[in-house]
């Protein structure tokens, strides 16, 4: 499991001081780019360096309970599933107490940066992918 934390930002309120629900997503965005930096496959990398990208390709996200201005949360990200051209990472964003206040899947595809079609993960990304699903799922 990866974890990322994140304080609440007046602009990712309402009015009421309660989170933005599309506000949740792009925090969930935020950990999976700090989680693939961890992994040696941040975006510099992915740009500058390999021959494919990964495209999200499905998100869902529910808002469980409110998070304010100010608040520290918590979100940790395990691998949900390891596919032949895709993963998908699970979030489950947490307040201090521990309490679920949202959570989130993501889908990946790897794409071939010059043909825009899906390819089979590459074995150094599918290393890293299956290490972490088997942490997890131990």
């Amino acid at each position: 499991m990866y974890t990322y934390q994140h304080k609440i930002k007046l602009h990712e309120t309402d009015a009421a001081g309660l989170i933005f629900f599309s506000q949740q997503l792009k925090i969930v965005h935020d950990a999976y780019e700090s989680l693939l930096e961890v992994m040696g496959f941040g975006f510099a990398e992915l740009l500058r360096n390999k021959d494919y990208f990964l495209p999200i390709v499905h998100i869902e996200s529910d808002y469980k309970a409110p998070v304010f201005v100010g608040d520290l949360i918590e979100i940790q990200v395990t691998m949900d599933n390891v596919g032949k051209s895709s993963f998908t990472f699970a979030y489950n964003l947490l307040d201090t107490q521990q309490k679920t206040v949202g959570t989130a899947k993501t889908v990946h595809v790897t794409m071939d940066k010059k043909t825009q079609k899906k390819i089979p993960l590459p074995s150094d990304l599918r290393e890293k992918v299956e290490q972490m699903y088997k942490e997890d799922h131990a």
